[in-house]
């Protein structure tokens, strides 16, 4: 697994972990983020809806290259199918 650049607060109930146990919850954290973040998964949830088009996109092509976009043309929306 590639090392992530990402900050991450996290709060502990417990105040007498060790540095390397809260290393290891960190790594762990970011090993669950990362396979939730995969642009396989992220087209899985998620939908292109065209309203210019009356069109619901839901290929995977079309959800990576919206998603590598700085912004999103007027009227179309990436919708949550939860």
């Amino acid at each position: 697994m590639k090392t992530s650049n990402r900050d991450l607060l996290v709060l502990l109930k417990d105040e007498s972990m060790s540095n390397q146990a809260i290393e290891h919850e960190v790594e762990q954290l970011n090993e669950i983020l990362f396979y939730v973040e995969s642009a396989e998964n992220f087209c899985t949830a998620n939908e292109l809806i065209d309203m210019n088009r009356y069109k619901i996109l839901q290929d995977q092509k079309s959800l990576v290259q919206v998603m590598h976009q700085e912004e999103l043309k007027p009227f179309f929306f990436i919708s949550n199918k939860n």
